[in-house]
């Protein structure tokens, strides 16, 4: 269900936003590359001093790239909620009107119940539904499963749709946020949480300057698919080779005697 909503969403003119909390992140100094004028290497301090740290609360639109993204200190629900409903009223007040007529009570709930199908705990729908606009991946934290929060989301338009367990990779958030982080704190040190406030929200008002938009799936979907189909497999089992095994005729032959008897 959640691939089907990367690549059918956008398509059915529903809006697709990703959420996800990242961190913590310490203010300490930070592994990578960092630039040093030559012969004066980046040094350490030889004290270990805590300054604090901060999470990173992000939503993300894959079609067009753009990231709202909140560097705080926790992300409990009384935190994330405010924050998420403030957000997403802001994003559904911008977009068009729609240009369809409203569909009957029957054909919108069909419209909500389709993108539960399969689903093995699907929540309970509320008696009444407004139009469907926009599907929100969210991990499968029980903070995100309050009544009040998916109420509240079902009342403005948008289905939450949970990754299963230990499938996070689902959910494409997670990959705008590496970049973030790597961009704003590699190779840095932050003395501070001011520090890692500022850098963090630098490297983002910068992705959003020229953001790049995600597709699902990819090049390195489709390395994995040819990867696949140059798979062997084996009897007996469901394993499989990289290269083809050479198969004698004889089985008491050699590999240079059965080349040769073939020649």
């Amino acid at each position: 269900m959640i691939e089907g909503a990367y690549t059918l969403g956008e398509r059915l003119g529903l809006l697709l936003l990703c959420q996800d909390e990242a961190g913590p992140y310490q203010a300490i100094p930070q592994p990578g590359p960092s630039w040093q004028p030559m012969g004066e290497p980046a040094r350490q301090p030889h004290e270990h001093i805590r300054g604090g740290t901060i999470k990173l609360l992000t939503l993300f639109r894959p079609a067009t790239g753009q990231v709202w993204a909140e560097p705080v200190e926790h992300t409990t629900n009384a935190v994330l909620h405010p924050w998420l409903r403030g957000e997403l009223t802001a994003i559904l007040d911008a977009l068009p009107a729609p240009t369809t007529p409203p569909l009957d009570p029957e054909a919108t709930r069909a419209a909500w119940a389709v993108w539960q199908a399969g689903l093995r705990e699907p929540f309970t729908l509320p008696a009444d539904l407004p139009h469907l606009r926009a599907l929100l991946i969210w991990d499968n934290l029980a903070g995100h499963k309050t009544p009040e929060m998916v109420c509240w989301l079902c009342a403005h338009g948008v289905m939450p749709l949970y990754t299963p367990l230990g499938s996070s990779w689902l959910n494409l958030a997670e990959s705008i946020q590496r970049i973030v982080v790597r961009r704003a704190l590699e190779g840095q040190h932050p003395e501070s949480t001011r520090d890692l406030n500022d850098w963090l929200a630098a490297a983002v008002r910068g992705w959003n300057a020229a953001p790049t938009p995600f597709e699902w799936g990819g090049k390195r979907a489709a390395r994995r698919q040819r990867a696949w189909a140059r798979r062997h497999a084996l009897g007996g089992s469901g394993g499989y080779t990289r290269r083809p095994i050479c198969r004698c005729r004889h089985p008491h032959a050699s590999p240079d005697n059965g080349s040769s008897r073939a020649n």
